[in-house]
């Protein structure tokens, strides 16, 4: 497998719910569970602003724990101030979620680098921030519906997970639009989300019926 040089740093997610997926550090990024951070981590063991690694000088970049509730660790020890990080070190967010930092003069496979959250080992990946859906190399375009997205991440989000269509309701619809919402307006939602996804790809069914409860998203590995 070929290998090669990174310019920036890499972040490879490991035990938890973005297992499988990595980072190009090239910029400040910000670690926690609101939609706003750069990597999101749904799990309520990690605060909606958990972490941060931020450059300080020239090739040395800084992590920090943003006042979690459940705590930030580098290799095994619990965070109380800023530390440098080096080739090699382990982060875990809470108890949710563990990294790998690669440092810029470490070598990777080349198909395990994404930059900065673009593209992962996963065909599915959502830049939450930037409202980006890709499939693979291919991005949706155009993009999503405001409905679409948010229905995509709530499924994105729960992987795996039976999400039922009164949770669907609550997290796609504001609270004055979701009064009276059907189940077929949930389903008819689906069926255009699910005909965008196949239209990039036809190959994989991401969103699955399960019936009488509600959806279930599969993201498919490459």
């Amino acid at each position: 497998m070929r290998v090669e040089k990174k310019e920036a740093p890499v972040l490879l997610a490991q035990n938890g719910p973005l297992r499988g997926m990595n980072w190009l550090v090239n910029r400040n990024i910000k670690i926690g569970r609101d939609l706003e951070c750069d990597i999101v981590i749904n799990d309520r063991q990690v605060s909606r602003f958990h972490a941060e690694i931020r450059g300080k000088k020239e090739n040395e970049l800084i992590l920090t724990d943003l006042d979690s509730k459940n705590g930030t660790f580098l290799n095994g020890e619990l965070l109380s101030e800023e530390a440098v990080l080096k080739d090699g070190d382990e982060i875990k967010i809470g108890l949710a979620q563990e990294f790998i930092f690669v440092s810029s003069d470490a070598t990777l496979p080349i198909d395990r680098i994404i930059d900065s959250g673009i593209k992962a080992t996963k065909k599915l990946f959502i830049e939450i921030k930037a409202r980006r859906v890709w499939l693979g190399d291919l991005e949706i375009i155009p993009p999503l519906s405001v409905s679409q997205f948010n229905l995509l991440v709530l499924l994105y989000q729960n992987e795996g997970k039976v999400i039922s269509r009164e949770v669907i309701v609550s997290s796609v619809w504001e609270k004055e639009e979701s009064v009276g919402v059907t189940e077929q307006a949930i389903d008819a939602l689906v069926r255009r989300l699910r005909a965008r996804l196949t239209k990039v790809d036809a190959s994989s069914d991401f969103i699955r019926t399960v019936r009488g409860v509600g959806y279930i998203f599969e993201n498919v590995s490459y």
